[in-house]
Order: structure tokens, then sequence, then C-alpha cells
């Protein structure tokens, strides 16, 4: 499974370190992915996906399937 947020789409970004003697290594920021159960009352059932925390601060505020609509998403496309 990639490390991508099912519902934002927020992957890795790469980059580089630069160090005081200018040595330059790459880095990898990565997205703090999170797996969750979240209840979907339409539904009444539980749902597991795994998203990012920014998102997951959204789905508690609007819900799961509302937030899935305004995106263009199903549920099929985010469980995994």
């Amino acid at each position: 499974m990639a490390r991508k947020c099912a519902i934002t789409g927020k992957k890795p970004m790469s980059g580089k370190n630069i160090s005081h003697a200018h040595n330059v290594t790459n880095k990898w920021q990565r997205p703090n992915l999170q797996k969750k159960r979240i209840y979907v009352t339409e539904l009444k059932r539980w749902v597991r996906v795994r998203l990012s925390t920014r998102a997951l601060r959204t789905v508690n505020k609007k819900g799961l399937l509302p937030f899935l609509r305004e995106n263009g998403l199903t549920l099929k496309d985010v469980a995994c």
C-alpha cells in the first residue's frame, strides 16, 4: 500500500538536507498517516480508512460521507 492519504491524496515530498559545510543529502517528508475505524451513522457500520491527520480532523468536523462527496469519492475508494 502506498504512503498516500486515501482522501486528500497527500503523499511524500522530497527535498534536500544542507549541512553547515554545505553537504547535500536527500530527505523525505512523509504525511502523518493513521489507520482509523470511523463509524458512519448513515450506514450504521464501522469503516476502516487510512488517512492523514489533517483529513481526520476534517472528517470529525464534517462527517465521512459529506467529506467524500465534496472530494468526488465513494466509500469504496477509501476503505482499506
